[in-house]
């Protein structure tokens, strides 16, 4: 045995029991690197281990047992543990957007969208990962078509762990127990705000088992309550949720809305329909839809032959998600000398007007004693407008045929002048290639068709089809 240094012993047997095997084999480091190595001589290890020439490894620290290294892989294992490491955490960090992208390969239904929160309940009992499942389920509702269906967020409501965020005393509830997952409650109950849906009774006996009765959710859900039902019916003119699929149908919808008139008549002037000529060609008509009231049609009677009338558009007009276009047949303001005082209805001022409510006061009733003189508000005068009309395409062809249909109730318009003033929209236009091969296909020879609209006056006279 080597002595270490600093090490006294009296005897043999305490130098057996009183050696340090880490000063042993330090020293017998430092001897070993000193000393030639012979073929089968012990080189340095704790234990006795015995190594001969035959093996080869290569150096090690001190503090290392070989067993270490002859376990140790080389840079190409270290390579393939690192890209599996990096796969273990890509695959921990995959968002629930892929279960909802899998299951939206075969058909975006509302029972593929069940399907896959049924799948994300049976996979762990504790519901790791559920705030971010039902944010990720929140944001692809929209595209399964259920952002509308009740009984689909009460099912994501069902998804949080049942009295578990109870907040069990006052403190708890004074500092806001469980924030993340009340705030994911909340949002949860914004989106059914959003989309007019009204909370039932299974929607507050969940929330009352996952957050409690003082809770931020249940407040909300109480504000809900409290509110919808105030303003459930306040609109006179309410759009539904389900428009219709026929353009035609979505038109005279939208005219009647627009007009605002009992009395307003629409009209067809023409339905969609496909074509095909002798050359094989589909030659696609477009549809008109048009409206119009008895006192517009008053008015477009009195209407100056001399002076234009012009068809402006296209207007949008958003029914929720839907946005349409309409047209307007107008004139210009009336100029002063044209215009005449409309007299009283003689049967107003007569024996049989009530004293107590007359029917005409000589006051300036637009101003208040209490309104603010500082500003002048000016009257802009705006033209009449005769007739309104929804096309499926936007065309000048297209409207001149509802122009042309106009005339068969108002014969003023034979002799006014029209003007065009169009103003291409976000809707899909036809090109003016397009319209042109469609004017010299409904051009038959030997008829006398003239389609040929000035920019600046069109006589309809002159329109014949």
């Amino acid at each position: 045995p080597v002595q270490a240094p600093g090490a006294q012993f009296s005897s043999p047997s305490e130098k057996e029991d009183k050696v340090n095997p880490a000063h042993v084999c330090g020293v017998k480091k430092r001897v070993h690197s000193k000393l030639p190595n012979p073929g089968n001589e012990l080189r340095g290890g704790c234990g006795g281990e015995q190594v001969h020439d035959g093996e080869k490894r290569g150096p090690r620290g001190i503090h290392c047992g070989s067993s270490v290294y002859k376990n140790k892989p080389d840079s190409a294992d270290l390579r393939e543990i690192f890209e599996l490491e990096n796969e273990k955490k890509d695959r921990s960090l995959v968002t629930h957007d892929d279960l909802f992208a899998h299951a939206a390969k075969d058909s975006k239904t509302k029972a593929n969208f069940n399907r896959v929160v049924d799948v994300f309940n049976k996979k762990d009992i504790r519901r790791r990962g559920h705030v971010e499942f039902i944010y990720a389920a929140l944001k692809k509702m929209p595209e399964f078509g259920v952002e509308r269906d009740i009984a689909v967020y009460n099912k994501l409501l069902d998804v949080f762990p049942k009295e578990v965020f109870v907040p069990r005393n006052f403190i708890q509830r004074m500092f806001n127990h469980y924030p993340r997952q009340q705030e994911c409650g909340v949002q949860l109950l914004e989106q059914m705000e959003s989309y007019g849906i009204m909370p039932n009774v299974e929607t507050k006996v969940l929330l009352v088992q996952i957050f409690g009765e003082k809770s931020h959710p249940m407040r909300k859900y109480q504000r809900i309550m409290y509110w919808f039902p105030k303003f459930k019916n306040t609109n006179p003119f309410p759009v539904p949720y389900e428009l219709p699929q026929d353009p035609v149908d979505l038109a005279r919808f939208s005219l009647i809305r627009i007009a605002n008139d009992l009395d307003a008549k629409i009209t067809v002037y023409q339905l969609p329909s496909t074509d095909i000529t002798e050359t094989g060609e589909e030659v696609t008509q477009p549809h008109i839809v048009g409206i119009q009231s008895p006192e517009q049609q008053s008015l477009l009677s009195k209407h100056n032959p001399n002076r234009p009338v012009f068809v402006e558009g296209p207007f949008p007009l958003w029914l929720r998600k839907t946005c349409v276009h309409y047209y307007l047949l107008r004139a210009d303001p009336a100029p002063p000398e044209e215009k005449t005082e409309q007299e009283p209805d003689p049967e107003l001022i007569g024996p049989e007007q009530s004293l107590f409510y007359p029917q005409h006061i000589d006051l300036d009733l637009n101003r208040d004693l209490g309104d603010d003189d500082s500003f002048d508000v000016v009257d802009v005068e705006e033209g009449p407008v005769y007739a309104m009309c929804m096309a499926g395409q936007s065309d000048q062809a297209t409207l001149a045929r509802w122009i042309c249909g106009l005339q068969e109730t108002n014969p003023v318009l034979g002799r006014v002048p029209t003007v065009f003033r169009l103003e291409s929209g976000t809707r899909e236009l036809q090109m003016a290639a397009d319209v042109q091969h469609d004017s010299e296909q409904n051009t038959e020879p030997g008829t006398e068709q003239e389609h040929n609209i000035e920019e600046e006056t069109l006589h309809s006279q002159g329109m014949k089809q």
